[in-house]
């Protein structure tokens, strides 16, 4: 008996210990009002596409789909969340605040499935949010199967000029999660982000 409540003690400790490494944010019926659904048609593209959000089993999840096209200088759909003066969502609240025993957050980690095809996440940590200029972007690969991607903050380039970001998560503005670049079909499903230190 007395082992068997070590083993538990240790799991729980183990498990308690690792949630302190990481800021999570699966997504939830209450959470997901602070994503939006954007896309190139806001100037002048023509790339269609949708949000849902799904559920299997236990997991909900968001699912990012349609047509992405590069006519009239579009190629983007998204999935973004932002900060203002007026509308703190927790994440950005919990990001601001992040530095731990000295320790900055290091990177992010997404929980996805999609249908093989190359997806971004845009980062903004300017106030100048319109100004394309301030796009930090990194790359991630899907398959048909739930996986965790993760992409340290080091791996984020400049979207102006493809040189090191080198983003301080507490001064992340927006989130944004972009089927970018080129004429394809979405279908990237993502179930929660996790900022690591």
């Amino acid at each position: 008996m007395k082992k068997l409540l070590l083993l538990m003690l240790l799991t729980f400790t183990t498990i308690a210990s690792a949630n302190e490494e990481v800021l999570s944010f699966p997504f939830t019926l209450d959470n997901v009002k602070d994503w939006k659904y954007f896309s190139d048609q806001v100037m002048g593209g023509v790339s269609e596409g949708q949000v849902s959000l799904e559920q299997d089993g236990d997991m909900v999840f968001t699912r990012l789909t349609g047509n992405v096209r590069t006519d009239n200088n579009g190629g983007f759909i998204q999935l973004r969340t932002s900060t203002s003066l007026s509308n703190k969502p927790l994440m950005f609240k919990l990001l601001q605040n992040s530095k731990k025993d000295g320790k900055k957050l290091q990177g992010v980690r997404l929980k996805v499935k999609g249908n093989g095809e190359k997806y971004h996440i845009f980062i903004q940590t300017t106030i100048f949010y319109r100004l394309p200029t301030g796009y930090n972007i990194a790359t991630f690969n899907t398959s048909l199967d739930w996986e965790t991607v993760e992409i340290p903050f080091n791996r984020f380039k400049k979207l102006k000029d493809n040189k090191d970001a080198n983003i301080n998560a507490k001064d992340i503005k927006t989130f944004g999660i972009v089927a970018y670049g080129r004429d394809f079909t979405s279908d990237l499903s993502v179930s929660s982000i996790e900022f690591y230190y």
